[in-house]
């Protein structure tokens, strides 16, 4: 077992660490954060994130909603799930529990890359019915060429020699690694979100829980199912973004014509770290034109 992200420590100032609490659901221990009042708008980080991402947003989305944020499985602080538990079903079915468990139904939601995945599964199962899902330069389906057809196999490669983790969390203590890391999104962040990103990449922990999300991660079904989503989809798209092309959200429109897809210049994949207020107000936006 790899050690995991410890509360008093790396989390000792952890962002809106006033809000957050431990919830038991779904088998597993959750790391949550709850901030303000009004319509609920649940948010979903990407693979190998946490609620950290979320540190500036939050707060200012937390001025007209009841915003509710958690650590993925096995990501941040929330307890790794056991086999499938790392897969799209298995997030979407563990996120599923833990709403139902703080009792909250979402009005709105909003994910960051993978989490964008997530949240769209859970509205294609009917397990949650919002206003509005908000794609956040979300990676909604299959990689294409050789990236697709190495990615997931080296994933899987990598999940299943245990030593590989504590290798890659090796490595990024080398000077420059995180710096270079954020850089190869797009985005560049304030120290205060190097040095969280820092906590979380130089954990073996984290680190087994994002390759094993990856090594397990399977877009095909939703490509799929895309086509009868309900749901209003939005896409945020960062046109500096290099993690996810600006150019995926065309393909989702081939797929689903109803989706809405509004560009945001010059920002990266970390769009939401790198302008707060900017997003947030597209955020309030797309609320206000969508509420029923």
């Amino acid at each position: 077992m790899h050690r995991r992200l410890d509360w008093d420590h790396e989390g000792r100032d952890w962002p809106n660490r006033d809000a957050s609490r431990f919830v038991s659901a779904g088998g597993l221990r959750w790391h949550v954060q709850q901030l303000g009042q009004g319509p609920v708008l649940v948010l979903v980080h990407g693979t190998g994130a946490a609620t950290h991402s979320w540190r500036t947003l939050a707060p200012l989305l937390a001025q007209d909603f009841q915003v509710v944020a958690a650590d993925l499985p096995g990501h941040g602080f929330t307890q790794t799930p056991g086999d499938g538990g790392l897969s799209l079903p298995g997030m979407a079915t563990s996120l599923a529990a833990l709403l139902d468990t703080l009792g909250v139904t979402p009005d709105l939601v909003l994910g960051h890359s993978a989490g964008a995945a997530v949240l769209v599964r859970l509205c294609l199962d009917q397990r949650i019915a919002p206003d509005a899902l908000i794609s956040l330069n979300g990676a909604l389906l299959p990689l294409r060429g050789l990236a697709g057809q190495w990615f997931a196999p080296a994933a899987r490669f990598f999940a299943t020699h245990p030593l590989a983790s504590r290798y890659f969390a090796w490595r990024a203590r080398a000077p420059g690694a995180v710096k270079r890391l954020v850089a190869s999104t797009g985005s560049r962040l304030d120290a205060q979100g190097m040095e969280f990103y820092r906590r979380l990449v130089i954990n073996p922990g984290h680190v087994a829980a994002a390759i094993g999300m990856m090594a397990n991660w399977d877009l095909q079904p939703l490509a799929r199912d895309l086509p009868r989503l309900a749901t209003p989809l939005v896409m945020l798209v960062a046109e500096g973004d290099s993690t996810v092309s600006p150019a995926e959200a065309r393909r989702v429109r081939t797929l689903l014509p109803t989706v809405e897809v509004q560009s945001i210049p010059r920002l990266g994949h970390l769009a939401h770290e790198e302008a707060p207020q900017t997003v947030a107000s597209l955020i309030r936006s797309i609320a206000q034109h969508y509420r029923k």
